[in-house]
């Protein structure tokens, strides 16, 4: 699966370092697989959720939320928000808020 973009994952790296390796953990997994659908992912990703139409991974033992766009016909994710708790928490991320 190809991840737009990695660019967002660097900036979360130095945005949250205590993740930094589990985010790159997650982008090895990801972008070395071709996931069919959601159950292909949380096969993989036992955390990831689905809201609002889009995917939330919990990364780094749930410290951090990876919000994504994901077409699995293209095999294509999109990056929305890389996020802590609190920020997460207060659902500005979701569509149409």
């Amino acid at each position: 699966m190809r991840v737009i973009s990695k660019k967002k994952i660097l900036e979360a790296q130095v945005v949250f370092p205590e993740s930094a390796s589990a985010l790159s953990a997650w982008y090895t997994v990801i972008s070395k697989n071709d996931f069919k659908n959601h159950a292909e992912l949380k096969s993989t990703f036992g955390t990831i959720d689905k809201v609002d139409g889009l995917y939330v991974f919990d990364i780094g033992g749930n410290k951090i939320r990876l919000i994504s766009s994901i077409h699995f016909n293209r095999q294509r994710l999109y990056i929305r928000h890389i996020l802590n708790h609190r920020e997460y928490d207060k659902g500005k991320w979701k569509i149409g808020k």
